[in-house]
């Protein structure tokens, strides 16, 4: 790279340049640069280099913009190590949305990695997680070959890196979360919701979507899971794949409308900001931008509706848990969604350690284990310290991604707690009733 990055923090960005203007970018110029999101970072507090702060990576883009620097493959590893927790807009004074600015970013850059990493993701983004049924289909064959020790037995013969992230892969459930169902209230009905079955949590966590259409039930809501709906953009947006994520978007708009929910249920983090930003995604789309704000609109994580609610309490545990809890980074920084959770545990009557950086990534962060597994690793380990520092019996976090990233740690660190989603806490505390 021609321009030193610490020769970018020292210059002023240019207000209203039309090469910026014609990227589409115009939060670039409301980072003031005073640093706040430094400590905030991943990246940063474990790197302590300015390119990998969002700062720095800020700066990189506006420079990209006003041609001072190439979009290389060097500019692309910087914005890829990004995790894209959102921490630094947590952070951030002047209220910079960072996260749109890497995405946007990475829409130009494309799928990380070289051609055949790039060319396999590619493939997953466009040709798999749009369709459900080769969802499901590709969780079948996994299943399958995990059934007959075939993944064990490849598992022996990759290399160490590959080795360790087929490690990550849990058991795969016999079964799939339908869509296409409507699910009656139970008692005086209250309202009319929809769920997003999800692409992950149909075939990795049918078991938390039943609990989430269980406990809604019970507290008087008719559940309708809509057959057009797709996976909700997440990973295609946050890896380049943005015409992806619209397309998506746009059809995930059309189902939910048609059912004409008071509510959309979401049960991962990813999903739900995602969702809630469909608004900004196809604001430029004439025939959908009203019609994606509305779904926006409606999109609400589980915890935070059923803490909104005058939900039916679940009966406290008889002996209280220990538990600790991790906030996912898109409910906590994405969402704004930190309360809700809590109260849901406290009503349960745990006892509720919080640990160490508790809306500190885990490393997970959609595919960047996979990715980037070294910083993934650095992360998981201290995230493992911080839980094992509490004493706690069970680390509660809802959402798929945390969950196996934090067993797979659990296991790899000894440290000995379950990890749960907590809806599955939930439903077990008026199963155990």
């Amino acid at each position: 790279m021609s321009t030193d990055v610490h020769d970018l923090i020292r210059k002023p960005s240019t207000a209203g340049d039309p090469q910026r203007a014609a990227l589409g970018i115009p939060e670039l110029d409301a980072c003031v640069h005073c640093g706040f999101c430094l400590q905030a970072c991943p990246t940063y507090r474990v790197t302590q280099l300015e390119p990998e702060s969002p700062r720095g990576r800020i700066h990189l883009v506006a420079a990209a913009s006003q041609g001072r620097v190439e979009t290389n493959a060097r500019f692309a590893s910087h914005l890829y190590l990004c995790l894209m927790c959102r921490a630094c807009e947590t952070a951030c004074p002047s209220g910079v949305q960072y996260g749109r600015i890497a995405e946007a970013a990475r829409e130009r850059l494309g799928p990380p990695g070289g051609p055949v990493a790039r060319g396999l993701l590619r493939l997953v983004l466009r040709r798999l997680l749009p369709f459900p049924r080769r969802v499901r289909a590709a969780a079948a064959l996994l299943r399958l070959a995990q059934r007959l020790g075939i993944i064990w037995l490849a598992s022996r013969l990759l290399p160490r890196r590959l080795r360790e992230m087929t490690a990550l892969l849990p058991p795969v459930p016999g079964r799939a979360f339908p869509s296409g169902r409507v699910y009656p209230a139970a008692g005086a009905p209250r309202g009319r919701v929809a769920l997003l079955s999800g692409c992950v949590m149909s075939v990795m966590f049918p078991d938390v979507q039943e609990a989430t259409v269980r406990l809604l039930q019970r507290n008087g809501y008719e559940v309708v899971t809509p057959a057009g709906q797709v996976c909700c953009g997440s990973l295609s947006a946050h890896n380049g794949e943005t015409a992806s994520a619209r397309a998506m978007a746009r059809r995930n708009i059309d189902a939910f409308l048609a059912a004409a929910p008071e509510a959309i249920i979401v049960t991962a983090a990813g999903c739900g900001a995602t969702m809630k930003e469909y608004g900004h995604l196809l604001k430029d789309d004439a025939a959908y931008a009203e019609r994606a704000a509305q779904v926006a609109a409606l999109s609400r994580d589980a915890t935070e509706f059923l803490a909104a609610i005058p939900a039916d309490p679940p009966p406290p545990t008889q002996a209280p848990l220990r538990l600790t809890y991790q906030d996912p980074c898109h409910l906590a920084h994405g969402q704004k969604v930190r309360a809700q959770p809590r109260a849901l545990l406290r009503a349960l009557g745990a006892d509720l350690v919080e640990m160490e950086g508790a809306d500190r990534c885990c490393g997970s962060a959609g595919i960047y284990n996979l990715t980037h597994p070294e910083m993934s690793q650095t992360l998981l380990a201290e995230k493992m310290e911080a839980i094992r520092r509490t004493g706690a019996e069970v680390v509660v976090a809802p959402n798929p991604g945390c969950v196996l990233q934090l067993r797979y740690g659990a296991a790899r660190h000894g440290v000995p707690v379950r990890v749960v989603h907590l809806i599955d806490l939930l439903d077990d505390a008026y199963a155990g009733a």
